[in-house]
């Protein structure tokens, strides 16, 4: 497969063609768009909090890495590995190894970054999030408005209207050779509009021989007749990265020298990926209103799996269709309905090889051979009707959904089937590694229901709750990369059963949200002992969360976000002589903790302290290995010389602290991590002009 821009051009055509049938009337609506609708001017008063970020901490902010805005998030606790690589946590441990991708659903304007059986565990870095108009951040498996991959939740990356003639110029240099240039450009000609937004970013890195280079572009198109408006955009990246990998010993990121080197200096990573819509939204007497959105999906990715015995190559693809849809009735002042359905069709491919002999034991090198491991195609077809009912009165908001969904996969394998070399002769020590199954069809029925409530206890406090299913289809990886004696998978859709209570309201000069939640797993994906893939490990994610801001006075604010959270393994499997039932998942921090206090010295110039707590984890399923954690405090301050121009500078890591981003215990390394950057800075200057 290979990487045409061409191929989604119709959408962009489709738009522009229906636009000029429209009258040159604006209709006039709230343009507020939600992670919780899809619909322009509708706010779902459902038992669910959309947590955002929003495009002023995001400016003083202005992260190398999207993992930095994510520790705003009461209950995420994103790490970060090398360049633009990262594992995400929501309400979750750090989600590593087989079964974890696909368990959070990540978006850019309501549109998943990946097809939901393609999932990418790094996939954010596709997001044009250094442009963000904000972050929206849903937690937990509760609107029907999104299927396989919300198991833990849903990051949505909402880039700018770029139509509206704001016009902004960018330019960040910091530490270690980083520096980047940002541009956001439109007209406006007031039923109508163009506009772009670009990023080019580059950075030479902390570590030896490691380095990103990376470019995104969205374009946007905007025209509104009678009761419609049409939207259309374009997100385009590209990533060149050279990539530094794990160091090994015991808090070997302590020693600077072991911290700054890159024992696979010969590691990369290069990504491109097209994303092209056009939104649609029409708007009837009586109050309804309808949105449709087809949208179209080209990526293709190369990377050195340098963990891995052999470092293989590995070259993946995928290109789609597919469309998004909400259609809300409103039957009475107290009662609507939104029913909708979504579909996708996605052609990937996956080629996995590697050149050289593998290094290593007698076993490694007669397993691992060199030549191609796998080579596959698979067809994916999902469809997903789903309704909810909304019912609300003045003190009560109630909302009964569900959402069905079913996945059919069509897997083709290229090469020949079993666990034998390339050329078909037979690996020694009972076969090889790598094993590929025959041609098959797998199909993945799943129904969500979903029950929010929210009631306003007083003007100022509302609680709220909710109970929801969540569910994940099994990903082609895991169905058809098998590895030793397994020839078949027999996996099920992960199925996640999620409890909800919580109170939000006005306190004092600012604002809270305290929630409780429970969420069950079962059917968990995960390799055993014998490297088969299978679905019959259940965990357990409970925690209370706890989000504020508070003026202080009236120049001091505090903005809070923390999260306290076991989660553990709830089935028996035995890891090496011991059954880690019971135990805590690893990389799962118990507690996290994000306090800024902000200080307006005057009316242009803001200062602010950040303190970020990370308790200690444990490494390993067995709970015999942990890293102690860490805290960070790094400071800014900005300053608007002018109503156009601002200055931002930011120290990262103001104590410099020893510290690992990631940390990680193997059997075969011991303990391994990605060494945190020490103390560094960063200069920018943002200029708006018309």
């Amino acid at each position: 497969m290979r990487f045409s821009p061409r191929f989604p051009l119709s959408l962009i055509t489709l738009s522009l063609l229906s636009s000029a049938t429209l009258a040159q009337e604006t209709y006039e609506i709230e343009r507020i768009e939600t992670t919780s609708s899809r619909i322009q001017g509708k706010i779902n008063a459902s038992g669910y909090a959309v947590t955002s970020i929003s495009e002023e901490t995001l400016s003083l902010l202005s992260f190398q890495h999207i993992q930095e805005s994510l520790n705003y998030i009461a209950g995420a606790g994103v790490q970060r590995g090398n360049g633009q690589e990262y594992l995400p946590a929501l309400r979750s441990p750090v989600l590593t190894g087989a079964g974890a991708c696909g368990g959070i659903l990540a978006a850019e304007d309501g549109i998943p970054l990946r097809a939901a059986g393609f999932c990418n565990i790094n996939e954010l870095f596709e997001a044009h999030g250094e442009v963000a108009e904000r972050i929206d951040v849903i937690k937990g498996p509760a609107s029907a408005l999104y299927g396989s991959n919300a198991i833990h939740g849903v990051i949505n990356v909402i880039t700018p209207d770029t139509t509206r003639e704001k016009g902004v110029l960018g330019v960040d240099y910091g530490s270690y050779g980083f520096h980047r240039m940002k541009l956001q450009q439109g007209s406006d000609f007031g039923s109508a509009g163009v506009g772009i937004a670009a990023s080019v970013t580059r950075d030479t890195g902390y570590r030896d021989d490691e380095g990103v280079d990376q470019e995104k572009v969205s374009l946007r198109h905007r025209i509104e007749g009678d009761n419609t408006v049409i939207t259309s955009g374009m997100t385009y990246t590209h990533l060149d990265q050279e990539t530094a990998g794990y160091i090994e010993g015991f808090e070997s990121y302590k020693d600077t020298e072991i911290a700054r080197s890159n024992p696979n200096p010969e590691a990369f990573r290069k990504a491109r990926s097209l994303r092209l819509w056009s939104k649609f939204d029409s708007f009837f007497e009586g109050g309804h209103a309808l949105s449709v959105t087809p949208y179209v999906r080209n990526q293709d990715m190369r990377f050195l799996m340098h963990f891995l015995p052999g470092k293989p190559l590995e070259e993946n693809a995928q290109k789609g269709v597919g469309v998004l849809s909400q259609f809300n009735y409103v039957v009475n002042d107290s009662v609507s309905l939104d029913v909708g359905v979504d579909a996708e069709y996605t052609e990937g491919e996956l080629i996995q090889s590697q050149q050289g002999a593998t290094e290593g034991s007698a076993f490694l090198v007669e397993t691992i051979p060199a030549g191609k491991h796998y080579d596959y195609d698979v067809n994916a077809t999902l469809f997903a009707p789903f309704f909810a009912l909304n019912w609300q009165d003045d003190a009560w908001a109630v909302t009964l959904g569900g959402r069905f969904e079913t996945m059919q996969y069509d897997y083709t394998n290229n090469m020949n089937v079993g666990r034998v070399r390339e050329d078909g002769t037979e690996c020694g020590f009972g076969g090889c590694r790598y094993s590929r199954p025959a041609d098959s069809e797998n199909d993945y029925d799943n129904f969500s229901p979903k029950l929010s409530v929210r009631y306003q206890l007083s003007p100022q406090t509302q609680l709220f709750g909710g109970m929801a299913r969540g569910y994940r289809a099994p990903q082609a990886t895991e169905l058809y990369r098998l590895q030793r004696a397994q020839s078949v998978t027999e996996l099920e859709s992960v199925i996640a059963d999620n409890i909800e209570l919580g109170i939000t309201g006005a306190l004092l000069s600012g604002s809270y949200t305290l929630s409780l939640y429970s969420l069950k797993k079962d059917n968990v994906i995960y390799r055993d002992s014998d490297f088969f893939n299978v679905s019959n490990g259940e965990t357990w994610h409970r925690g209370v969360e706890l989000s504020f801001d508070q003026k202080l006075s009236d120049t001091l604010r505090v903005d809070f976000a923390g999260t306290y959270a076991r989660h553990t393994y709830e089935h028996s499997q035995f890891s090496g002589d011991q059954d880690i039932k019971g135990n805590d998942i690893d990389t799962a921090p118990k507690l996290l903790l994000n306090t800024r206090l902000s200080y307006d010295i005057s009316q242009e110039i803001q200062a602010q302290l950040e303190w970020q707590h990370v308790a200690r984890y444990y490494t390993d399923a067995e709970n015999l290995n942990e890293y102690d954690g860490h805290d960070l405090v790094h400071a800014r301050v900005s300053w608007g010389i002018t109503q156009s121009i601002t200055l931002y500078a930011r120290i990262n890591n103001l104590f410099d602290t020893d510290y690992a981003e990631r940390a990680d215990y193997t059997s075969f390394s011991g303990p391994r991590y990605f060494p945190g950057r020490p103390r560094n800075f960063m200069l920018s200057a943002s200029f708006m002009y018309k």
